[in-house]
């Protein structure tokens, strides 16, 4: 069920007075993850201990998605970084003298084209649960943490550095005083080097090796090393004895085996078990694996294989057994294994995914292995030679994310190195991995559901590799546009397409030409010249790589990377590039304007996104990103008139937002309401740019929003992050209605426009265990919004509904937090009320849906009153009607009411049989009043066992008496909404008959004995029981339900018993 809180378009044509933009206010309207962890997401690090009970504790560091705590194993994960302003993990180390310090570099240092952003370095004291961060804050990536063997205070940490501009913060450093001062121990040869590795001698923790690294990347080209593989480069192997205070170099001059320089990445490990065995992975001309078996005087040259020295930016960390010197593993494609030395490689990866970055060897039982590589965590007991992944990861790192028409909507998105995917975003029992298809393969960039065709999805690989897929067959056909006679498309690495909004079945995708095609690509329209600058000098792409030549398509340059058609204006299409165009045609393509002049940008600037006004045919929003350039902060831009001028909204100096721009968003009723997503996290703006707030809910971290898709019907907001899956803030519509008015009221409801859905309720999911992931369904009951100026603190404050004829139906549990609050009304009535049994009334848990129609919502705080009405209606996929509803309805009131009968009947059984046996009890009571109180009980209780079960044994007894039959006709009435069954209702008159006929039986007993009793009781002194004084309790609330079905594994109940006695908060506020 969603609230579809719609304001009014009268309300917009008043244009009220517009308010600031709040972070408390947005962040009210609360999101939900939906995964998956399915493909889960790249894993760059990884720290674990095996504890003295045996269990192990692991920390994974994720790409772009924090840091996870798992405390068995690997069987369960939970998130522990959230409340941290960057979420890019580099490294990870524990403290070996106290178990509960752990060290965390920010800041990956695999870097590829996608690879985020750090702040420094963390420290925790509390096993993971709280961090402070405790220096280094510009060194924007770390790849090795290693904490003094013996001396928890001293600390090493090597940070490569700024990936994408010069800086002097890179190299090794060191604290001795746990994180308050550092020093930098190790300066590198010059701005663009940084420690790629370091070690500790295990004999002599003042002997470090170390190794340094030259690189840098450009939007354009990368390089591991030099320009070449005979530029200089600064890299280099060094050495100190004393703790870092002095070093000398390692080089072919002075230390015999090493290869001549120059050198692109370097790596160094001492064998644990052997201090004399050095193992070095050196990038150069001639990349190799270097062993020395004297502790680092001489070195031999061993393996070189393809495993070996595959892309050493991506790939360079070597782990060794701690019990084995001999035993090491590198990573790579697929981690690689020797036993013999290094001398000798095999895959190591078994059905393992592709990409690892790191293992962890247990030093207790070196057969015991956890893995990291760009599909998450991998678990092996065998040493190696199979790996169980763990299915409790939601880091996936998606680029793009769609939604199609579907009812539930279904989500499609593609993922770094993990495919394109489609999703539900709501099922019965939750959204399991099992709920997410695979749909293609690669690096999954753009996918859409065809609007032609819903049986057809659109879905690319890098480079443009487009093709259209068949739901329900998986045939593909691959329909990118093809080159020319002696012609090179410039296809980015991600490619953008861009379905018409105008034309069902039109699609665009972009080279440095753009493409149409009306027929789902089988012939295609190039519509444009080259829309880039086509500078040759961004175009080498066959050289890039430094010393090792890398070109995937990752650095393809001068290419379209955003497109953007009017709502408003068909033909009309803006264009953006990633060498810093933007082009417009208002023609379908057959006259362009290049208005990149007027956007006065510096060079090398990259347009991330632009996005014609869902409003106005003149309107356009342009995000700009030069994190390539190093600089890191968002730019935002408006043009009103065709792009001849431009307005910035966002820019360095903008209060509130933080990171480079992806992707920005128009509301689709409120023009001024509009929304980007950053590297780090997801902004508002209520005012059209003059103000702007972080989107920050407990639950969100500070995650790249690269996407933002906008469902229309239901008004919600899903992102696509990178790093941690897809979320989804359901119905935005309340932030339309949040003028500057509303801000100023103590507190104040916002209306509702549309009725609320009674969603059919569905059945779905099976449990799959602790090990897997379940993304979160959006709210099953009427979503009530309001908004409070300060949190409620003192005096009661009341959120009620009301029936149409004023009665109070439910009061709710209200939140006092400032800003938006939501609360989640059941639409439920009040359960019967059961008489109690040893067996457990399943269907009677909970109430009956509340009719259709109108309510109203009331919100009392401090003698201020605010209401708003609450239409209720049927889900529209209903076949049912309004007045099979009410049919239903009354079938179930009726139910309820012999539920009630039964109940007064059950308890005037109880009471009077409690009287019966304080006389039988009493040592006053005569031997016949005695005797004829314990007949009177006898009789009594054979008339309770016709009622209700009385074998005890559990929740399930297999016991059934009248409760129980009336149980299942409750049942089978309140299992669907439909207008109840003939035999439904000839169940419900013959239970009624039976009950009659019990009634009549307790009646007459009562009659004929309880004036005896009562009189029996006062004579000894024993108060008398007056039947006439039973009245029926008061229900405690219609949610229990769901701690039943929890518990449910078939229709055998599992759950705990106290489970079952939720309160009524628990059970009515989501």
């Amino acid at each position: 069920m969603r609230t579809l809180l719609l304001a009014t378009t009268a309300l917009f044509a008043a244009a009220p007075a517009i308010a600031a933009t709040d972070s408390a206010a947005i962040s009210g309207l609360g999101i939900r993850n939906i995964g998956s962890a399915q493909m889960s997401g790249r894993i760059s690090t990884i720290a674990a201990r095996q504890e003295k009970d045996g269990k192990t504790t692991v920390y994974a560091g994720a790409a772009s998605g924090g840091i996870w705590k798992s405390e068995d194993g690997g069987t369960t994960f939970r998130p522990v970084f959230d409340k941290q302003p960057v979420q890019s993990i580099g490294a990870l180390a524990l403290d070996p003298t106290n178990p509960q310090v752990v060290w965390a570099g920010t800041g990956e240092s695999w870097t590829r084209n996608s690879v985020s952003i750090g702040d420094g370095v963390y420290k925790s004291t509390d096993g993971g649960d709280s961090w402070t961060r405790v220096g280094l804050p510009t060194t924007e990536r770390i790849t090795k943490i290693i904490v003094h063997p013996r001396d928890g205070n001293t600390v090493y940490v090597c940070a490569p550095g700024k990936l994408w501009s010069d800086s002097a913060d890179r190299g090794l450093y060191k604290t001795t005083d746990g994180g308050k001062t550092w020093s930098h121990i190790l300066k590198p040869a010059n701005l663009s080097t940084g420690c790629s590795g370091f070690d500790l001698d295990p004999s002599n923790p003042e002997r470090i090796l170390a190794g340094t690294w030259d690189f840098r990347r450009k939007g354009w080209t990368f390089r591991s090393g030099g320009d070449g593989p005979n530029a200089p480069s600064g890299s280099r192997m060094l050495e100190s004895l004393d703790g870092g205070r002095s070093w000398r170099e390692l080089n072919d001059g002075n230390t015999t085996g090493l290869p001549k320089q120059p050198w692109g990445r370097v790596e160094v490990k001492f064998a644990p078990s052997d201090p004399k065995r050095v193992y070095a992975f050196v990038e150069n001309v001639r990349s190799a694996l270097y062993v020395s078996e004297d502790g680092g005087k001489t070195f031999q040259e061993r393996d070189r294989s393809q495993g070996m020295v595959w892309r050493p930016f991506y790939f360079g960390k070597l782990v060794v057994d701690p019990t084995n010197a001999d035993r090491l593993f590198k990573m790579g494609y697929m981690v690689i294994a020797s036993e013999d030395g290094g001398k000798s490689f095999a895959s190591s990866g078994g059905a393992s995914h592709a990409d690892w970055h790191d293992v962890w060897i247990n030093p207790n039982n070196p057969k015991h292995l956890i893995g990291g590589d760009d599909g998450g965590i991998w678990i092996s007991t065998d040493g190696g030679s199979k790996w169980e992944h763990a299915l409790n990861l939601p880091i996936s790192q998606f680029y793009h994310v769609s939604v199609d028409d579907r009812d539930p909507y279904q989500v499609y998105g593609g993922l770094q190195d993990n495919s394109s995917w489609v999703g539900d975003q709501e099922y019965p029992g939750g959204i399991s991995n099992s709920r997410w298809e695979n749909l293609y393969g690669g690096d999954g960039f753009w996918v859409f559901s065809d609007p032609s065709d819903p049986d057809y999805a659109y879905a690319e690989y890098q480079g443009g590799a487009i093709s259209r897929i068949n739901r329900k067959t998986l045939q593909q056909r691959f329909i990118q546009p093809a080159a020319g006679y002696k012609e090179k498309l410039r296809w980015n690495w991600n490619t953008p397409i861009h379905l018409s909004p105008n034309e069902k079945g039109t699609l665009y995708i972009g080279s440095q030409y753009l493409f149409r095609t009306r027929d789902h690509g089988t012939t295609w329209d190039r519509i444009s010249p080259d829309l880039t600058t086509n500078d040759p000098q961004k175009q080498k792409q066959e050289e890039s790589g430094g010393i090792t030549v890398d070109n995937s398509a990752a650095e393809m340059h001068t290419t379209i990377y955003s497109i953007s058609e009017s709502p408003k204006a068909a033909g009309q299409i803006w264009v953006g590039t990633d060498d810093g165009n933007v082009q417009l045609t208002r023609d379908g393509g057959a006259n362009w304007t290049n208005v990149t002049r007027n956007l006065k940008l510096p060079p090398n600037s990259w347009i991330s996104w632009v996005e014609a006004s869902r409003h106005d045919p003149a309107v356009a929003y342009v995000a700009v990103d030069r994190h390539t350039t190093g600089d890191m902060a968002p730019y935002l831009f408006r043009t009103g008139d065709h792009g001849r001028t431009w307005k910035p909204l966002i820019g360095p100096k903008t209060a509130g937002v933080r990171g480079y721009a992806h992707v920005v968003k128009e509301d689709r009723v409120r023009p001024d309401m509009l929304f980007v997503g950053t590297e780090l996290g997801l902004y508002a703006s209520t005012d059209g740019g003059a103000s702007w707030a972080q989107f920050k809910p407990n639950n969100f971290p500070d995650v790249a929003v690269r996407d933002i898709a906008v469902h229309d019907r239901e008004d919600d907001l899903v992102l696509a992050t990178h790093g941690r899956g897809i979320w989804v803030i359901d119905d935005v519509s309340p932030l339309r209605s949040l003028t500057a008015d509303k801000m100023a009221a103590a507190a104040t409801l916002l209306p509702s426009q549309q009725a609320v859905q009674q969603r059919i309720q569905g059945n779905g999911g099976w449990s799959e265990g602790n090990g897997v992931y379940s993304g979160e369904n959006p709210p099953s009951g009427a979503v009530i919004t309001y908004y409070q100026k300060a949190r409620h603190v003192i005096g009661r404050m009341k959120l009620e509904v009301l029936d149409e004829k004023g009665n109070v139906v439910e009061e709710l549990p209200a939140s006092k937090r400032k800003g938006l609050n939501r609360v989640v009304w059941s639409m439920r009535t009040k359960p019967p009320v059961v008489p109690p049994a040893a067996s457990l009334a399943f269907n009677s848990t909970q109430g009956q849906r509340i009719l259709p129609g109108n309510y109203t919502v009331r919100l009392t705080k401090g003698g201020e009153v605010s209401t708003m009405p609450l239409v209720i209606g049927l889900d529209r996929r209903a076949t049912f009607t309004a007045e099979d509803r009410a049919a239903q309805f009354a079938a179930a009131e009726r139910v309820k009411g012999l539920f009630g009968r039964m109940t007064k009947v059950v308890m005037q059984i109880n009471g009077a049989r409690g009287m019966a046996a304080q006389i039988a009890a009493k040592p006053d009571a005569t031997a016949a009043q005695k005797a004829e109180a314990t007949a009177f009980s006898d009789k009594a209780d054979a008339i309770r066992k016709k009622l209700v079960a009385t074998k005890e044994g559990g929740a399930i007894t297999g016991e059934e008496r009248l409760r129980e039959h009336m149980d299942q006709a409750y049942g089978l009435v309140t299992s669907t909404e439909e207008r109840p069954t003939a035999y439904a209702l000839a169940r419900v008159d013959a239970l009624e008959r039976e009950l009659a006929e019990v009634e009549a039986e307790w009646g007459a007993l009562a009659s004929a004995a309880m004036k005896r009793m009562q009189s029996a009781a006062l004579a000894i002194g024993v108060e008398p029981f007056d039947l006439a004084s039973v009245t029926l309790p008061e229900p405690v609330g219609g949610g229990s339900v769901r701690a039943v079905t929890e518990g449910l594994l078939g229709w055998r109940y599992v759950g705990a018993v106290k489970a079952l006695k939720r309160t009524k908060a628990a059970d009515r506020t989501e």
